[in-house]
């Protein structure tokens, strides 16, 4: 399932223009920490450093998402199997700290992302979608979004769809502002990193329906 395409907004230019200035100079700006971080990763979880995952971007087409890894490899044989098996106490600092985010300005840059806007998913969730929930695709997926400042990981799959078209429907840089503020305080004080009972965030089944 793709979703349609939004009605452009003279925002939109702005934002992308925002996006390769703001998302570059970070990006810039954060190269000797994301230089320090890969160290770490690779000593303390070993290669590879990064995280790969295809994931669906505007209108469903999928892309190359990019983070630091904070987990160990799947290894049955030494009991790695679920997340909760497979995160370490250093993962889990890069998480509640955004920290293993920094990569991913690097997908704002080239275009794949935005700096604001509903988080990317995963791809398989596509076809489970309504086409009210498909309308988070309308625009980029963002590093930070509404959802993620109502509540991160401990909104439920409703809610958190729910917010995701109200920031389609209402996107400014007024409101953008907003977001990016409220972000800043959630990561200052680690709010909302997994939903209960889960390490980050369970699974959708595709069973829930949003009214348009």
């Amino acid at each position: 399932m793709t979703a349609a395409a939004a009605v452009a907004r003279p925002y939109d230019r702005v934002k992308r223009v925002l996006d390769v200035v703001v998302g570059g100079t970070a990006l810039v700006i954060s190269a000797p920490v994301q230089a320090v971080i890969a160290v770490l990763v690779a000593r303390r979880l070993g290669r590879p450093v990064l995280f790969r995952q295809p994931r669906p971007g505007r209108h469903g087409q999928p892309f190359t998402l990019t983070k630091f890894r904070t987990m160990r490899e799947p290894d049955p044989a030494r009991g790695l199997v679920t997340d909760a098996d497979r995160m370490t106490p250093f993962g889990a600092f890069l998480r509640s700290t955004s920290l293993d985010e920094l990569p991913t300005l690097w997908n704002v840059v080239r275009g794949d992302m935005s700096l604001v806007g509903p988080r990317p998913l995963l791809v398989r969730y596509l076809e489970r979608y309504t086409p009210a929930q498909a309308r988070r695709h309308e625009v980029r997926p963002g590093v930070t979004g509404l959802a993620q400042v109502s509540g991160r990981n401990l909104l439920d799959w409703e809610a958190r769809f729910a917010a995701d078209v109200d920031y389609v429907d209402r996107r400014s840089l007024r409101l953008d502002l907003q977001i990016v503020r409220r972000t800043l305080g959630s990561v200052l004080r680690r709010d909302g990193i997994a939903a209960d009972g889960d390490v980050t965030m369970p699974e959708f089944d595709g069973a829930l329906r949003v009214v348009d």
